[in-house]
Order: C-alpha cells, then sequence, then structure tokens
C-alpha cells in the first residue's frame, strides 16, 4: 500500500497523511513497531524523502530467514550516483526492521534485469545489505560503483544463459537474514562503463554458482526446520505425558499417605484394646484361682459327677439353678415327645395330656427363676446404695 503520486507539495502531503494512516492503526492490522517510536520512524522518514524525492514510501511483507514474516514500512526508489562527471541513480530499497531506530535500517541495491552487481565490492554483497547511511551513498558509490550494465547480444531479443541478474523476489536468501525487496522503476540515465567479455563470464559463472548456493541453503534449512518442528511436537507430547504420570503418582502418593496414616491409628486402636484384654484376663484369672481354690482337686477326681462341679453359694443361686435346669429338662422332654409322635409311637391323647402336665410345670420354673431374677438385682442395687464395697458379695448378684 503507498500513498497516490502527485506533485511535490501534493505529494509530500499525501505520504504525511499515508504515513500517520499507517501507523496510527491499532489491532491485528497495526505496523509491530513501539508505540514510543512511531512518531520518530515518521519523522525520520519524511526527512528522508525530502532529502531523496525519488525514494517512496511504502508498506511491503518482509520474511526473515527463520520463516517469520511481518509487514514493514520500507523506502522505494533511486538515489543519485555521480561518477565520472555524469550523475547516475541506483535503485535501492531502505527496509525498516520492528528494532528500529534501535538498529539502523537495512539498504539493498536493487538492480534490474540489465544490471549486475560488482565483485568484489567494499559495501555491497549479492547476499548483504549495502555497508553505509542512505546520506553517504554518493560518496561511496562515486568511489567505486556497485552496479554495470549488462550487455545484450542484438541478435536474441531475451537475455542468454548468465547474461544478469533477474530482479530478486521479496523473501530473503538463506544467510543473508533480510530480504530482497520488490523491483523498482529502472535507472532513469546511464550507466557506467562495461567490463571485458572475459570478467563479466566470469561474474556469470560466480552468479550462478551463488544461485546454485543459495538453493541449496535453503533447502537444507527448510529440512532443519521440518526436523525441529517434529521433534519440538514429539517432545510437547512426551512432556505432556510426564507431566501427566507425575500427577498421578503424586495422587497415589496422597493416597498412600492417607492409608498409612489410617493404619497407624488402626494399631493404636488394638493396642489399646489389647492392653484392655490384657487386663480383663488378668482380673478373671486371679478370680478363677481365689474361687477354685480346694476344688480342682475334687473336680479332677471325680470328673464324672457333674452336679458336684457347680456349686451355689446362697439360697436364690441354688433356686436359679434348679429352676433353669428343669426349664431346660422340660423342654427336651416336649421335643422328644413331639417326634414320638409324629413317628407314630406315642398315641395322641396321651402325647396331649403329657404336654398339657409338662407345660403347667414349665410354666412354674419359669416363673420362679423371673422371681430370683427380680429379687437378686433389687438386693443388688440394694447393697450399691448402702455403698458396699466388697467384691465377694457383689459377684454373688450379677
Amino acid at each position: 500500500m503507498a500513498p497516490p503520486p502527485g506533485t511535490d507539495p501534493a505529494k509530500m502531503q499525501q505520504i504525511q497523511q499515508f504515513l500517520t494512516s499507517v501507523l496510527s492503526q491499532r489491532g491485528p492490522s497495526a505496523l509491530p513497531y513501539a508505540e514510543t517510536t512511531k512518531w520518530l520512524i515518521r519523522q525520520h522518514l519524511l526527512t528522508l524523502v525530502s532529502s531523496y524525492s525519488s525514494l517512496e514510501p511504502k508498506t511491503a511483507t518482509f520474511t526473515h530467514n527463520d520463516g517469520r514474516s511481518a509487514i514493514l514500512l520500507q523506502a522505494d526508489g533511486t538515489i543519485p550516483m555521480p561518477f565520472q562527471g555524469v550523475s547516475y541513480n541506483i535503485p535501492v530499497v531502505v527496509w525498516l526492521l520492528e528494532s528500529y531506530p534501535r538498529d539502523p535500517p537495512r539498504v539493498y541495491v536493487n538492480p534490474t534485469r540489465d544490471m549486475i552487481i560488482k565483485r568484489p565490492h567494499s559495501n555491497v554483497s549479492p547476499r548483504d545489505s549495502s555497508r553505509f547511511l542512505i546520506s553517504t551513498p554518493g560518496a561511496a558509490f562515486s568511489r567505486d560503483p556497485p552496479l554495470y550494465s549488462q550487455r545484450r547480444p542484438q541478435s536474441s531479443p531475451s537475455p542468454s544463459i548468465g547474461s544478469g541478474y533477474a530482479r530478486p523476489s521479496p523473501s530473503p536468501s538463506i544467510g543473508s537474514g533480510y530480504s530482497r525487496p520488490s523491483p523498482s522503476p529502472p535507472i532513469g540515465s546511464g550507466y557506467a562503463r562495461p567490463p571485458p567479455s572475459y570478467q563479466q563470464q566470469q561474474q556469470q559463472t560466480d552468479d550462478a554458482a551463488e544461485v546454485y548456493k543459495r538453493n541449496a541453503i535453503n533447502k537444507l534449512v527448510e529440512m532443519v526446520h521440518v526436523d525441529l518442528v517434529l521433534m519440538r511436537s514429539a517432545r510437547e507430547a512426551e512432556a505432556e505425558g510426564l507431566l501427566g504420570l507425575q500427577a498421578n503418582l503424586e495422587r497415589r502418593e496422597e493416597e498412600l499417605g492417607r492409608g498409612s496414616q489410617e493404619m497407624a491409628n488402626e494399631k493404636e486402636t488394638l493396642e489399646q484394646e489389647l492392653q484392655i484384654i490384657s487386663m480383663n484376663t488378668d482380673v478373671l484369672d486371679s478370680w478363677v484361682r481365689d474361687h477354685n481354690q480346694g476344688r480342682s482337686k475334687n473336680l479332677l477326681v471325680d470328673f464324672d459327677d457333674v452336679d458336684s462341679a457347680f456349686v451355689c453359694m446362697e439360697t436364690m443361686s441354688k433356686q436359679m439353678l434348679e429352676s433353669t435346669a428343669s426349664d431346660l429338662a422340660i423342654e427336651d422332654a416336649v421335643y422328644s415327645m413331639d417326634k414320638s409322635f409324629r413317628d407314630g409311637v406315642l398315641p395322641f391323647d396321651q402325647y396331649l395330656r403329657n404336654v398339657r402336665l409338662l407345660s403347667r410345670e414349665q410354666f412354674f420354673h419359669r416363673a420362679t427363676a423371673e422371681k430370683v431374677r427380680v429379687c437378686r438385682w433389687k438386693l443388688r442395687l440394694l447393697l450399691l446404695q448402702l455403698g458396699c464395697s466388697c467384691e465377694t458379695t457383689l459377684a454373688r448378684f450379677p
């Protein structure tokens, strides 16, 4: 996008409007310059155009050697070069990179199809920008012109192979770090005297070698870039997997920590319960030793006499023992009569009569046992109210 052409005052006004418009844009279409330097860039370009009216500010796409592209400002046109009393116009392109004005602008000689670059040259290289400020090109080029005109054969309308440089593309050559701009209008005045044919052929051979070398470097850089992209993708996927594994391991570590803490708490609880059980066991062992002294020998000697193994210490205990034994015996007798009746051994009328008698007797035994139980609890409560601390007395009334 360039400002429309016009007369000198109108052209300067249009250039000012153009620079103000492109430098004041915001959002995705804004130029990649710092906000604090945009006004300074505008002033520098206006000063440059006022000094060299043939230069014209534009915006164009600049491609770095790492593949990044950016829309930047450039000044495209010609600058005068006095040589042997004649003024020649050298086509140049001045690029303002993103880091301008911290870094100097990049000045490229932009030869037309009929021009070739002089080799070697102290200020210009086919793979690099010219090494001088835009304010001093005339003096540098007048001492050593950077371009020569290319002689064309009269018999052929098109140039022969290696006859000259074609206009370079806007994309940079590999190794230079910057791009060659789009071609500018041809030089309006004459050129320097042509070199000898041998030197011309040698320069053409060098130019072809440079083209092959540049293409090989381009291909190598492209392959390296693809390999780096693939390697980066693989490493990012590997890093994602490792991060997921780390999160899983941290979660398992937390679960194991909680499980270990719970097991430690459970172990402590079990140890406390074990101590309580051990204390109760000691109490029971002491009680058994105290109450079985003098009777263990009789039990071992007369083991067949089951009744003598149990001795009631008082009357209510004896009544409870007899009532409970009679209740269980009657229960077994009724079960045996039921089985005999089902088998047809016991007649029905005799079965009913015996069941009625045994049930009556069982009822009295159960009632006696319940009364004894109530009396024992009342006696125990009475002893507790009286403050009796004798363990032997309380143990008799459980």
